[in-house]
């Protein structure tokens, strides 16, 4: 008998990260998986045979996906070529839906089961794909706890299994008081198109709040290749430092946030940090994007609490002036902050509880 396969796309940081959980879990319940595809280095170093660069994945943005468009019409017909000679046992497919659902239509044909995990938001972005996704998706095994049902009133078997940032983040980090440390955390996004454009606001934003203030501020910088230093260079003397270290601790340690929209929002949220999440893209992507978002917030942390409990700030109210103001109203209001804190300590609970790789991981076994 043939040992299983498992084919893997997962093109950014996050789901890397989340995918590399389950295949840990599955590895253990399936001897002798082979796992092929589309990863980072969390999921090359669990054994998954890569067929791309995971910084060559890693591009955000309408425009900025059309300019690179040959670079990923090739890898559509490498991986749909890999799938059809290997024929796994299972496709699983990872958030990316610009890439991933357009695979999924080319390999539909060959019947092989296709998993989708973590959710395309197409709850934000209107539901002209719900269609593509009944028809092409068997499973899809959501993270959020208002995906379930969004996608069974369409028609779609879905699963909502929990977040695994749960079971990521140190139990201890978890609804932690605010540690009165004078630190703001700066995280300025994972992909270095996003800390091109926020790192620089955030870090001018920074300096003018610790002048004020006599605070202190962390860039938690991820080792992607982007050069904080050289952009940080400018704000010497203004009490701000790298640091490379785990972003959680950084979080935990600080009192304050200043974020980029996505992952990290949820992950300031389970810690019990009141933060600022700011977005900021290119503009022809933002154009387009405010005429197809159906939503009125875009932070996953108030997705997830059903209101716009911590401020946004979206491209051109993402600059000192707004982020400076939104701090300060924290750091001068002591009831506000308190009050937006409760909160975020509801959100662990909200997130399903421990578990989720495991039981994400037992659904993909079936098609196993």
């Amino acid at each position: 008998m043939s040992t299983p396969q498992l084919f893997i796309s997962a093109g950014d940081p996050s789901g890397d990260n989340a995918t590399s959980h389950v295949v840990e879990t599955l590895k253990k319940m399936t001897p002798g998986l082979t796992v092929f595809g589309l990863g980072g280095p969390k999921l090359k170093a669990l054994g998954q045979e890569q067929m791309a660069d995971s910084a060559d994945l890693a591009v955000l943005g309408f425009w900025e996906v059309v300019k690179r468009f040959p670079y990923f019409r090739n890898l559509l017909d490498r991986c749909e070529r890999e799938i059809a000679a290997r024929k796994p046992s299972c496709i699983m497919l990872v958030d990316y839906p610009g890439f991933n659902l357009r695979l999924a239509k080319r390999v539909r044909r060959l019947g092989i089961p296709i998993v989708y995990y973590i959710s395309p938001q197409i709850w934000a972005w209107g539901k002209r794909r719900i269609a593509d996704i009944k028809e092409l998706v068997d499973l899809m095994i959501v993270i959020l706890p208002f995906e379930q049902e969004f996608y069974r009133s369409h028609g779609v078997r879905a699963e909502f299994v929990g977040h695994y940032l749960l079971e990521d983040i140190p139990s201890e980090y978890i609804r932690s008081p605010i540690p009165n440390s004078g630190t703001i955390a700066l995280l300025p996004g994972s992909r270095p198109q996003e800390i091109e454009r926020m790192l620089t606001p955030m870090l001018e934003t920074a300096a003018a709040f610790n002048h004020k203030f006599g605070t202190k501020a962390i860039v938690a910088a991820l080792r992607n290749g982007y050069d904080y230093n050289q952009t940080a260079s400018a704000f010497a003397g203004h009490n701000i430092e790298i640091s490379s270290e785990d972003s959680r601790r950084i979080l935990f340690e600080s009192d304050l946030v200043l974020t980029a929209s996505g992952t990290a929002t949820l992950e300031a949220g389970i810690i019990g940090r009141p933060m600022v999440i700011v977005y900021k893209t290119g503009f022809v992507t933002y154009q387009i994007a405010r005429r197809l978002v159906k939503i009125d917030k875009i932070g996953l942390v108030n997705l997830v609490l059903g209101e716009k409990v911590v401020p946004e700030l979206i491209q051109g109210e993402a600059n000192g002036a707004g982020m400076g103001a939104a701090l300060t109203r924290y750091h001068e209001e002591v009831s506000y902050r308190t009050g937006v804190k409760e909160r975020l300590d509801t959100v662990a609970g909200l997130l399903g509880g421990v578990g989720a790789s495991g039981r994400a991981a037992r659904l993909v076994a079936k098609y196993l």
